[in-house]
C-alpha cells in the first residue's frame, strides 16, 4: 500500500456518499496521475438512466479528457467496491496501471474476488491490484444503504396490502 491510498480512498468515499444522496448505489472513484486526481465519478446509472454509468467509467472518462489521452497510463484508479467485469475491462483496455478498491464483491467483482479480469494472463495488459483499503467503511456504506433499501420497500408493500407495519 502507497502512503496516500487512504487519503484518495476517503475521497472515493465522499463521491459515494454523494452518490447515496442522489439515491444511487453508493459507489465513488478517483482517478490519479502523478499525485494529481484527474477524474472523479460517482455511480449515476439511476437519475442517468445509463446501465454504463458506474462511477469508474465517469472518473476513467474524465481523467482521459484531462490528460488528452485514451491510455492512462501510470495512472491509479481508487473505488469503493470492486469493479464488475464491465469496468474491469474499461480498466484493462485504458491501461490503468493500478486498481486500490475497498469493498470486496463476491457477487460480480472482477479483480479477483468472483473472477480476476484485471490480471488475466491472457490479455494484453494486467493491473497491480491492491484490495481492502478502508474495506470496513466502503463495505458499511454499502450495507447500510441496500439494508435501507430493503426496509423501504418492505413498508411500501405493507403499506399497499394494508398489512400493519412493526415497529
Amino acid at each position: 500500500m502507497q502512503e496516500n491510498d487512504e487519503l484518495y480512498m476517503r475521497k472515493a468515499l465522499e463521491l459515494a456518499k454523494e452518490a447515496e444522496h442522489d439515491g444511487e448505489v453508493p459507489v465513488g472513484a478517483v482517478l490519479v496521475h502523478q499525485d494529481k486526481i484527474i477524474g472523479i465519478g460517482r455511480n449515476h446509472v439511476i437519475g442517468g438512466c445509463d446501465p454504463s454509468l458506474h462511477a469508474e467509467m465517469i472518473a476513467i472518462r474524465e481523467g482521459a479528457q484531462t490528460i488528452g489521452n485514451y491510455r492512462l497510463l501510470d495512472t491509479t484508479l481508487y473505488v469503493t467496491l470492486e469493479p464488475c467485469p464491465m469496468c474491469a475491462g474499461l480498466l484493462v483496455h485504458s491501461r490503468i496501471g493500478r486498481l486500490v478498491y475497498g469493498a470486496s464483491d463476491p457477487k460480480t467483482g472482477a479483480a479477483g474476488s468472483l473472477l480476476d479480469l484485471t490480471r488475466h494472463p491472457q490479455l494484453n495488459h494486467q493491473i497491480e491490484v491492491v484490495s481492502g483499503v478502508l474495506a470496513a467503511e466502503c463495505s458499511e456504506l454499502l450495507s447500510d444503504f441496500f439494508r435501507t433499501r430493503r426496509a423501504r420497500k418492505k413498508a411500501l408493500k405493507r403499506a399497499a396490502t394494508g398489512e400493519p407495519t412493526q415497529d
